[in-house]
């Protein structure tokens, strides 16, 4: 096969390439399974103990950009071709023109900036090639990483859903935040 030129890749920036999930993924999801904090932050409960065989459903179930799953489902990959998170839209509502973004960066990857860079190019996508017009999103009140992330793309605090989810023994907030497809642009200008 000849060598692939990202050179003009639409799916890529300084940081990370966004492919479609392959199978050879589910090991990297079955070790992202025993982040139990990091994935109550993304599910907002804690997981029942990961199997293998959860992993290769979860690969299954979505590689190839399976449209009748509901999400786009995205691995994440530095430049190196190292695998360092998962991403996906969803949540579309072509009506309406709104839609949702799930990520986990894993945990040997959080801080370096993958989780912002692949966000941009999902909202990016969303907004500039189907013509979506408002991301929403929110995170539990202690997820201070997230929150500082969707601000610095961009994102607008518009409320606090007061005791919403039960975790850890106790009643916790749930921050919403928006984008609009008109301040993403402005934002991406600036740049």
């Amino acid at each position: 096969m000849k060598k692939i030129n990202y050179d003009r890749y639409f799916w890529q920036d300084d940081l990370v390439r966004l492919r479609g999930i392959e199978e050879k993924d589910w090991e990297t999801h079955y070790y992202n399974r025993f982040d139990s904090e990091g994935r109550r932050l993304l599910n907002y409960k804690v997981e029942l103990p990961p199997t293998e065989d959860e992993a290769k459903e979860m690969v299954e179930r979505f590689k190839n950009f399976n449209t009748g799953s509901g999400r786009i489902m995205f691995t994440i990959e530095n430049l190196d071709g190292e695998i360092v998170g998962g991403i996906n839209l969803n949540s579309i509502d072509e009506r309406n023109g709104t839609f949702s973004i799930g990520m986990q960066i894993d945990l040997d990857h959080r801080g370096k900036g993958y989780g912002t860079a692949a966000m941009r190019i999902v909202l990016r996508y969303a907004f500039m090639e189907r013509r979506l017009n408002k991301y929403y999103g929110a995170v539990l009140e202690n997820n201070t990483g997230s929150a500082k992330m969707l601000k610095k793309l961009g994102c607008t605090q518009e409320g606090i859903r007061r005791q919403m989810v039960f975790t850890r023994g106790k009643f916790m907030d749930e921050i919403l935040f928006g984008l609009t497809s008109e301040e993403f642009r402005e934002k991406e200008n600036q740049e």
